[in-house]
């Protein structure tokens, strides 16, 4: 199984973007984070696709030339897709560096954007992959690093530990994670946190390894207009680890943002 499978609706390709729009309404954008994969929002599609326009866009992480590999390139495809899809009022939510995407975005572009999610964002601080850049070769290396991630290990099925797993050992692909990693390391938005002032929710990990809750405190701080709720018992993928949590908390901000002259 291929962990960018479709997750039982139609992967749309349109001039070289390949993505999921299911629903009308509102747009929810949706951007995955460095091992990510369309299956990782998979609950939030289910939940919030009957009332709002449910966009996930691939990144890619995997085609961008070695040297060009980086946060520049990959909100260059953001605004590329966000303008070749005429997409308007944006509900950005991000996962990872998703979210550093969702937030260099937001930046450059604050009009489009009504609101920001994030949840395990970088672009403060993160600890990649555990503490290392991805070691090829050894599967139970992987395998640790893959679970590290998550609270319960459990949450790391077997098929997505072989695809990352898969993707470690082909050395192009290894090549542009470990450049985008360091390009997100580099690349601290702090200075630049306090000009959003659009509604902005952190739903995070109260146990996250990656990026720990005092990134997320950070967050909070610096970003003028944001709520943070944590979850327990929980990592850095909430969306997967607790999706029902983490939809409740989603929903909750999402009427509670409706702009006035919309009701």
């Amino acid at each position: 199984m291929n962990i960018n499978e479709t997750i039982g609706t139609t992967l749309r390709e349109t001039d070289g973007f390949k993505y999921i729009d299911e629903g009308e309404g509102d747009v929810l954008l949706l951007l995955h984070g460095l091992f990510g994969a369309l299956s990782n929002w998979e609950s939030v599609l289910q939940k919030f696709s009957g009332s709002y326009r449910v966009i996930i866009p691939i990144l890619p992480i995997y085609e961008l030339p070695v040297r060009q590999a980086g946060l520049t390139k990959l909100v260059e495809f953001v605004e590329s897709f966000v303008t070749h899809f005429n997409l308007k009022e944006l509900t950005l939510i991000g996962n990872s560096l998703g979210g550093h995407l969702a937030l260099i975005y937001t930046l450059k572009h604050q009009e489009s954007v009504k609101r920001l999610v994030l949840t395990g964002s970088s672009g403060l601080f993160e600890n990649a992959m555990g503490g290392s850049f991805p070691k090829r070769g050894s599967y139970e290396y992987i395998k640790e690093r893959v679970e590290y991630t998550f609270y319960s290990p459990q949450t790391a099925t077997k098929a997505y530990v072989d695809e990352v797993f898969s993707t470690t050992r082909d050395i192009p692909k290894c090549l542009r994670i470990v450049a985008i990693a360091k390009s997100a390391q580099r690349h601290n938005l702090a200075n630049d946190l306090p000009k959003i002032n659009i509604p902005t929710l952190l739903i995070w990990g109260l146990n996250d390894t990656i990026t720990p809750p005092l990134v997320a405190h950070e967050f909070n701080r610096l970003i003028p207009n944001s709520t943070l709720r944590f979850i327990d018992n929980c990592s850095h993928a909430p969306m997967m680890e607790h999706p029902d949590t983490f939809n409740n908390i989603l929903l909750a901000h999402l009427k509670e943002t409706v702009p006035h002259d919309s009701i």
